[in-house]
């Protein structure tokens, strides 16, 4: 099932998440309804918060990205034999990061229309649940390892926006205020404030 997207201004989008306690079918459900909603809005990750559950659960799909980029692209997103990757990450911690950085684009499905440069670590070691459950202890690096850690900032109710400098938020400002608004179109659902 298709679900509305959270728009930046909701609270529930600055709380931190709390863990999610067992397996069961509403979890299931959720799950493959945050699938459904990522795909419909042509995202690469969606964090629950953005649907309204404020639970340490969140979607990545970089495959999507890795198969519209064109080969020299490849080489500058993706490490060797990375080809991206379709997983859920649940109770996700980031367990150690890369001192080695850089700068690229991020947008958010929860502020439609911007776009801003935001600085992360290349490579990131993270311990999760997958889909059925199992612990998992993984390494991403490249713009994986991007996406990852902008989802995983959901769960600890931190926005792209936060790690933006001062000057560059107050440049946004007005358009952020729109979104609150309500004031953009989007090709997908969305609850305003």
């Amino acid at each position: 099932m298709n679900l509305s997207i959270i728009a930046y201004g909701n609270r529930i989008l600055k709380q931190k998440c709390i863990e999610v306690k067992e397996n069961t079918p509403e979890i299931q459900t959720l799950i493959a309804d945050m699938w459904d909603t990522m795909n419909l809005a042509n995202g690469c990750g969606l964090s629950s918060s953005q649907i309204g559950k404020p639970l340490q659960l969140f979607v990545v799909d970089s495959k999507v990205a890795f198969e519209n980029l064109d080969s020299e692209d490849k080489i500058l997103y993706f490490e060797k034999n990375d080809k991206g990757i379709l997983e859920t990450f649940i109770n996700a911690r980031i367990i150690n990061s890369s001192e080695e950085t850089w700068e690229d684009y991020e947008g958010c499905l929860s502020i439609p229309g911007l776009s801003q440069k935001v600085t992360r670590p290349w490579k990131i070691i993270i311990e999760y649940q997958n889909q059925d459950f199992t612990l998992q202890t993984k390494t991403f690096t490249g713009l994986t390892a991007r996406i990852i850690q902008h989802e995983y900032d959901h769960t600890q109710g931190i926005l792209y926006t936060d790690r933006l400098k001062p000057l560059t938020r107050k440049l946004i400002e007005s358009k952020l205020k729109k979104i609150i608004n309500g004031n953009v179109s989007t090709s997908y659902p969305m609850k305003f404030i």
